[in-house]
């Protein structure tokens, strides 16, 4: 072996300088310098197509490095005259095929190293194919955005297929300023209008709506190069009609704006993002929006349907614009829009709310007549809706001829048609007829519900059946039908109505046993009905238990208890009760603090009474005719006329608060009992003056006062006021009366006193 280098070696060494030359930034990687140190082999057989060719690069790329396979075979399939024409294609296409984003990374590296000329197209096709790779790879996130930065980094390009690839997986990622730095760095002549639906789709994804409007702004300009298509329409109306998303939602003008605007370019929604638009608008009372919306797409040609115009019906019947709603019916009418049963539906459920059931009638006859030439068969909600309107206006053997005519028309009544035919004659107070049907819809195999059972049992309860309710609950349970916390809160208010607390508390440990968790209203039924029973200690129990049960007192229930606290005569319970109210959160309002006032002043507790009063003040609560009508009651009891007095006339120049009947009868019944008549005279002119309307408690007691200073006269002048005002006696009046004329004998007077005609001594 001589001492000069083989031609081989020579040859290798050669290429290798050559390789450092042209990129000397280039990391040398296995794959290179295998590529780069092979003999040079007999240069092969050109291939016969492109798909050849691919397989053929791609097995030199993937031999393994102890794997003889010359450079110059790979140069040669790469960067012969033949194959150079459709180099990009030819280089994505290889790359695609290799197992990895880092083996097509090195094969781009190879590429940029060996080709005779640099074709951006190519490499920046190239490296569309390795983040493809990459975004199917474990850990894509982490490589996607490496070899985003390595395409930067060596002025590649990005294609708009790789733009749209990357704008994609970082919107799956939520990498908002990823996704944005795409978008802004991509080359604006490369932009289409299929890559901006993709990234408009993934901005309203991320709540970036301000990002997204823009851009679809910039579509809808008359001569932009994106213009918008079905797609877009499609990803914006799907984004408007969303009832929730994150970040900043369109109102009701931008709305109806864009949809104007996609309707001059020919992009219309489809009938159900039309039906969702409507829905969403008309749910947040923007029903002129909607209706702008609906008659958009209308003018501009979209197909319409009758599901969207029942859309918009149904908000228009919730703000009861029968006016547009028959205007929107003329309108589906003229272009051809057959109405459903739904149509007709939300047309009778509206007027039947409204009360207006002769014309929802009117509509029955009209949709099973055919009129318009639209024949549409009612279906059971639609009869059930009607029978409940009847029923809600007291027709309710309307409501039993319409069922038989919903037998007639093969419509078989449920258990709704039944239960609102009972609740109709419970309220009617026809209590038997509503048993009759519950017994009917037993034999017809309608099985009743809950509903059912409360509605009976309430009608029953309501009209002092309280014991039939209770007998007919108890078998409704032994046969299945359980109760739930309505039956129970309904007879223990019942029973608590009635006084009989027994009763209730038995049903509502009844209640507890049988696993049915009471609401908030039957903790507060019970104490109430325990409060005014004056059981306090077992109201506090069942305070008690309402806290356990995660519910909190209202304004109301403390109220009650305070007030209970106080008829016991337990200042010290009320004032703990007041105290844990205003701890609680719960302001204490103006029945908190007439409710102590009264009591504290009754008690002869004045000067507390009227602390509790400046409390009141100070607190911005204006004391009411019932706080001024307590003070003057006890001072009146206590027999200090002249404070009474003192407050009342405060109160008539000082006060916006007019006194009342009730304030001027204390008064009156206080003067006539000290025998001042002639001051509770004048409070009765007084009340002529101020338009305060006597009752028969003021005339009682003005009777009563006269009638022990015998002044006739006043007396048959008061009798005639009572029958100019039509103020009839009642039987203290005529005990009153007939003592006292009998005895002065002027029974005649009282004769056409009760005959109803005037006898004053004036009028003859």
């Amino acid at each position: 072996m001589n001492g000069s280098l083989s031609s081989s070696k020579q040859s290798q060494l050669l290429l290798l300088r050559l390789l450092e030359s042209r990129t000397p930034k280039v990391p040398s990687y296995p794959l290179f310098r295998r590529l780069c140190t092979e003999p040079n082999p007999p240069p092969p057989p050109p291939p016969q197509d492109e798909d050849s060719l691919i397989t053929k690069a791609v097995q030199l790329l993937q031999a393994p490095e102890n794997e003889n396979s010359g450079s110059t075979q790979l140069h040669q399939l790469l960067f012969s005259s033949s194959s150079s024409s459709s180099s990009a294609g030819l280089f994505r296409q290889i790359a695609r095929r290799l197992a990895s984003s880092s083996q097509a990374l090195k094969f781009f590296d190879y590429i940029q190293s060996n080709a005779p000329s640099q074709d951006l197209h190519a490499l920046s096709s190239t490296f569309q194919a390795i983040f493809e790779l990459a975004s199917r790879e474990p850990d894509w996130q982490e490589k996607l955005l490496e070899l985003y930065r390595t395409s930067k980094e060596r002025n590649v390009p990005l294609t708009i297929n790789g733009a749209t690839l990357l704008v994609r997986c970082w919107g799956r990622a939520r990498m908002v300023d990823e996704v944005l730095g795409v978008v802004n760095e991509l080359d604006p002549s490369l932009k289409n209008t299929h890559f901006c639906n993709v990234v408009i789709d993934v901005l309203f994804r991320l709540g970036c709506a301000d990002y997204a409007h823009s851009m679809v702004d910039e579509m809808l300009q008359p001569n932009a190069e994106c213009p918008p298509n079905d797609i877009t329409g499609d990803i914006v109306f799907a984004a408007l009609s969303r009832r929730e998303w994150p970040g900043r939602t369109f109102n009701s003008e931008e709305i109806v704006g864009l949809v104007s605007k996609f309707g001059e370019r020919g992009v219309l929604p489809d009938s159900f993002k039309l039906t969702q638009l409507i829905t969403k608008l008309c749910r947040n009372r923007n029903i002129g929006h909607a209706w702008d919306v609906l008659h958009h797409v209308m003018k501009s040609g979209g197909a319409v349907e009758a599901v969207s115009c029942n859309a918009l019906l149904t908000g228009l019947a919730r703000d009861e614009d029968f006016e547009r709603m028959n205007k929107l019916t003329a309108e589906m009418k003229q272009m051809d829009i057959q109405p459903n049963v739904v149509t007709f539906g939300i047309l009778i459920n509206r007027m039947c709310k409204s009360r207006l059931v002769d014309e929802a009638l009117e509509v029955l006859e009209k949709m099973k007549g055919g009129s318009g030439g639209v024949s549409v068969e009612p279906d059971v909600i639609m009869y059930n809706t009607l029978i409940d309107g009847l029923c809600k206006v007291g027709r309710q053997e309307e409501g039993l001829s319409l069922m038989d005519q919903m037998r007639s028309n093969k419509c078989v009544p449920n258990t709704v048609t039944y239960n609102c035919l009972i609740d109709g004659f419970c309220k009617a107070g026809e209590i038997e007829r509503a048993h009759e049907l519950f017994d009917q819809m037993n034999r017809e195999r309608v099985f009743p519900n809950v509903i059912t059972l409360n509605t009976l049992v309430d009608g029953m309860c309501r009209h002092g059946r309280i014991n039939s309710a209770v007998e007919f609950f108890n078998d409704r349970q032994s046969k299945g039908l359980k109760g739930n916390a309505v039956t129970y809160t309904t007879v223990i208010n019942a029973f608590c109505n009635v006084n009989n607390i027994d009763k209730a508390m038995e049903f509502f440990n009844q209640m507890l046993k049988a696993g049915c968790t009471p609401d908030a209203i039957v903790y507060y039924t019970l104490i109430s009905g325990l409060s005014q029973a004056g059981r306090m200690d077992d109201a506090s129990c069942v305070v008690s238990k309402l806290k356990e049960a995660g519910f909190c007192l209202d304004t109301v229930c403390y109220n009650v208890l305070i007030g209970g606290f106080c008829k016991r005569r337990k200042l010290d319970k009320a004032y703990e009760m007041l105290k844990e109210m205003e701890q609680a959160g719960v302001k204490p309002d103006s029945v908190t603090y007439n409710i102590l006032i009264s009591y504290l002043s009754k008690t002869g507790s004045f000067t507390t009474a009227h602390t509790v009063m400046r409390k009141m003040i100070k607190e911005g609560l204006v004391p009411t005719v019932v706080t001024y009508g307590a003070l003057i009651h006890a001072y009146c009891l206590n027999n200090k006329i002249d404070e009474a007095m003192k407050i009342f006339r405060d109160l008539s120049s000082a006060s916006k608060v007019a006194p009342n009947t009730v304030i001027y009868n204390i008064l009156i019944d206080s003067l006539c009992k000290n025998n001042d008549v002639e001051l509770a005279l004048s409070l009765m002119d007084d009340m002529k003056v101020k338009g305060v309307r006597p009752n028969i408690t003021t005339y009682n007691a003005m009777f009563k006062g006269l009638r022990e200073k015998n002044l006739l006269e006043k007396a048959f002048e008061l009798m005639d006021r009572m029958v100019e005002q039509a103020c009839n006696p009642d039987y203290i009046t005529m005990e009153v009366l007939t003592e006292w004329l009998s005895a002065v004998g002027e029974t005649g007077k009282l004769k056409k006193f009760v005959e109803g005609y005037e006898v004053s001594v004036s009028s003859g």
